[in-house]
């Protein structure tokens, strides 16, 4: 599973913060038992398993008739949640959405043209999240009890809910539950689809590498991100590795916070035949795999969570001498889309609806970019996503993509932060943007914020005016605090940090906020 997009992670992916500035080690195997794991039903992964491989048969109208008794569904059961009963009475009228949920109230929430209904920010969630669940059990206060405990990652809440967190890149971190049945339908989704495995060719490779090498001995998956938090990603790979403790030694999360040469020595130690990560990271591994200095030779790349250019692509590819496929994810819907291999994203219109809009929310043409687009996330039922402003600009491919299937295809501009380039003592050292986000979330508590490289020994930062209020705390000192621990551990001392009194600029099209950059001339 790829990096996603507003979750800050990687590899199966996604990452996590850390408590110190250079980073954790590996995450060690987990003793068969020793925790519980997340969600799982046995039957909901057959059925899913199932659906995602005949959805792949069927045609346009198939697909869309799938996504559209999908809807009705959804739309019932999100009537158990209060400010989403709300929405739906104000779309159409007092008896569509009552919480008392009559046969006829639900058959009217169901019927509601889902245009009608107003979009949902992250902010909409986070204000009103216990009134945003169907399970009336669930509280923020409670989630966020879960999520203090960093030894719960990979459990479930209540016995029955994977959380997720995101970062801010749109000011407000988000917090995500998704049922055993979701988590269920994304597995499938990555496993066949995104993998492949779906694909008869694909898939007759990938069963006679099991038979060749059963228990997953020939298959160590490694995922290079930030470590430590409850993302999507990150939380995945443990829920995985505890559901299946004899081969958790084959999953790794491997922390970008460390030092690179760190990293180089864990992952040449560790020799993953796949690598789950974010662009930028794997441009970075490609260089050090370019000098020499990383010795791995992976069967596969897998990246998400940033905008992939055609340059990278291709240097990643010939660095490695394999393939590159790149997801489509969020926090919110862990896959919306997976690469063909013919330069298409295309959407799992059967369980996703993308409706790409400007900025009053009317669609736009095919071919044109969006100034964001809203998500509507078929499969998850304890925490309904209608019409949820993604953030994302998205365009629509006007012509069939050469690969021949039906289902939509997209590009996607994600997040454009960059890497930075300082020098040291010992030569040039590179910080990848991630790292640097996780920090100052993290360790800073900051979200609202931009790092700017103005040369090669000096860093600008610059904070939102209303940071500290929001905080409770004056957010500056502990901004500068972090940052210079972080910049120290990486052999920086020489580079010095400015503030800026300019407040961070959001990117005028997709609204997101580029928080690691370089400075222009």
């Amino acid at each position: 599973m790829p990096p996603t997009r507003s979750a800050r992670a990687t590899g199966a992916p996604s990452d996590p913060p850390v408590s110190g500035p250079a980073g954790p080690e590996v995450v060690p195997a987990l003793p068969a038992g020793l925790r519980p794991p997340g969600p799982f039903d046995p039957w909901a992964a057959f059925h899913a398993g199932w659906d995602v491989w005949s959805g792949g048969l069927a045609d346009a109208q198939g697909i869309a008739r799938r996504a559209r008794w999908r809807l009705r569904d959804l739309l019932t059961e999100a009537a158990a949640a209060p400010w989403q009963a709300r929405r739906l009475r104000a779309a159409a009228g007092p008896a569509a959405g009552d919480p008392a949920r009559s046969r006829l109230a639900a058959r009217r929430a169901a019927d509601i043209p889902l245009e009608s209904l107003e979009p949902m920010t992250r902010a909409d969630l986070m204000a009103h999240f216990d009134e945003c669940c169907t399970d009336r059990r669930v509280t923020l206060a409670g989630v966020r009890d879960f999520l203090a405990d960093p030894s719960r990652l990979g459990e479930a809440y209540l016995g029955e809910y994977a959380v997720w967190t995101s970062s801010g890149t749109t000011g407000t971190p988000g917090v995500y539950l998704h049922d055993a049945r979701a988590l269920a339908i994304y597995d499938a989704l990555e496993t066949l689809r995104l993998c492949g495995l779906g694909q008869p060719g694909e898939g007759q490779r990938m069963f006679e590498d099991l038979l060749r090498a059963p228990f997953v001995e020939a298959h160590r998956y490694a995922m290079v991100g930030a470590t430590g938090g409850h993302f999507a990603g990150n939380a995945s790979v443990e829920r995985l590795r505890r559901l299946l403790p004899w081969a958790a030694a084959n999953a790794q999360v491997f922390s970008i916070l460390q030092p690179l040469p760190a990293l180089v020595a864990q992952l040449n130690a560790y020799a993953p035949s796949v690598i789950a990560t974010y662009p930028t990271a794997a441009e970075l591994l490609a260089q050090e795999r370019a000098a020499g200095r990383l010795g791995v030779h992976p069967q596969e790349i897998w990246v998400g969570g940033e905008q992939l250019s055609e340059s990278v692509r291709s240097q990643v590819s010939e660095a490695f001498g394999c393939r590159v496929r790149e997801g489509y994810g969020a926090s919110e819907c862990l896959s919306i889309a997976w690469d063909c291999g013919h330069g298409s994203l295309h959407v799992n219109a059967d369980w996703v609806i993308l409706e790409p809009v400007d900025h009053a929310f009317a669609p736009v043409p095919a071919g044109q970019p969006s100034h964001t687009v809203l998500l509507t996330n078929l499969a998850n039922r304890v925490q309904p996503l209608i019409r949820y402003d993604l953030g994302d600009s998205v365009t629509l491919r006007r012509a069939p993509c050469p690969c021949g299937s039906a289902f939509p295809a997209i590009r996607v501009e994600g997040r454009r932060d960059e890497t930075l380039e300082f020098d040291s003592e010992h030569g040039p050292v590179r910080l990848l943007p991630l790292a640097l986000v996780t920090v100052m979330e993290d360790e800073a508590g900051a979200f609202e914020f931009q790092l700017i490289a103005r040369d090669r020994r000096s860093l600008a930062l610059r904070l939102d005016p209303h940071a500290d209020a929001a905080a409770g705390v004056p957010l500056r000192p502990r901004c500068h605090q972090v940052l210079r621990a972080f910049l120290d551990a990486h052999q920086l001392a020489g580079v010095a940090i400015a503030d800026d009194p300019q407040a961070p600029a959001r990117d005028p099209v997709s609204g997101k906020l580029r928080r690691v950059l370089r400075a222009r001339s």
